[in-house]
């Protein structure tokens, strides 16, 4: 295998992107439009280029990892793909007419993957015709830093794709996790209560968002605060993957929090918005 094609080149598009030609795959890098596929590829040349400051690849294995990428708004580009990543935006509805897209003009050898961070693998594949075909891959962020990758099983996926992907998975220098398909999967079904939870405390004024993430920082060895960690992930994201634990499991215990509802109104996303529980002064690109 040689060629992989990554669609949506947003922050993990991106670092998908990257690390699979680091690794000496050919890549395209697709999206809709061509601002944003350019705005992705200047991310990896800035964090490639930025590797090669630090002494950790040579110029020629820099030049080597952006010859490895091509960028394109048409998703025929990536025709004899593979392997097809989508890191589109976490939404059922975008993911499923992308998934009927690909499948209607990919060849029936291809394999299709999802970067989705908690949407049923099964009812994504449902609008394909080749559901043991069909996969997740969920990437943790940031991408060339984080080793771990969850690998999705769909209710028809194949032994043959889990094990193609899993080997794709560790070619490109991560660790494979198998996690069956519920809400959440495993990181976020852990993950986000702790978030929701850490929200509430701040809403009941159990302490201020300083002393909540500094307890978890330092008593927990979290390397970052949960209510800082939701910022950087994205406010709306947060309670979209609470809405869909709260949906999918049917148990209160994951019911959003109203302060992250009223947050998420207002507005204050986080870091990209440059407001959520903190301010920043730069607000992150897509």
């Amino acid at each position: 295998m040689k060629n992989i094609m990554v669609v949506g080149a947003g922050q993990m598009g991106s670092g998908i992107a990257q690390v699979c030609a680091q690794s000496g795959f050919h890549v395209v890098l697709h999206d809709i439009d061509l601002p944003r596929v350019e705005q992705g590829f200047r991310k990896i040349v800035e964090n490639v280029r930025r590797l090669r400051k630090r002494e950790n690849i040579t110029e020629s294995e820099e030049n080597r990892i952006l010859n490895n990428i091509k960028i394109t708004t048409d998703l025929y580009t990536g025709y004899d793909s593979e392997l097809v990543i989508e890191a589109a935006i976490e939404q059922m509805g975008t993911k499923k007419q992308i998934f009927q897209q690909l499948d209607e003009m990919m060849p029936k050898t291809t394999i299709l993957a999802t970067n989705t961070s908690s949407l049923p693998i099964t009812e994504i594949a449902s609008v394909t015709n080749r559901p043991e075909k069909v996969i997740g891959m969920h990437f943790m962020n940031p991408v060339p830093v984080m080793k771990l990758v969850e690998i999705i099983r769909g209710l028809a996926t194949s032994d043959e794709t889990y094990s193609f992907v899993k080997k794709v998975t560790e070619q490109i220098g991560k660790v494979p996790v198998e996690v069956n398909d519920y809400p959440g999967f495993i990181s976020n079904r852990i993950l986000m209560p702790m978030i929701n939870e850490a929200i509430y405390a701040l809403q009941e004024g159990v302490a201020t968002k300083e002393a909540i993430d500094e307890i978890m920082k330092l008593g927990m060895n979290h390397p970052m605060g949960p209510l800082q960690l939701a910022d950087f992930i994205g406010l709306d994201t947060c309670l979209y993957i609470m809405e869909i634990l709260h949906e999918g499991l049917g148990d209160d215990k994951y019911r959003p929090c109203p302060l992250l509802r009223k947050y998420v109104s207002a507005g204050w996303l986080g870091k990209k918005s440059g407001k959520g529980f903190y301010e920043y002064e730069e607000k992150r690109t897509r």
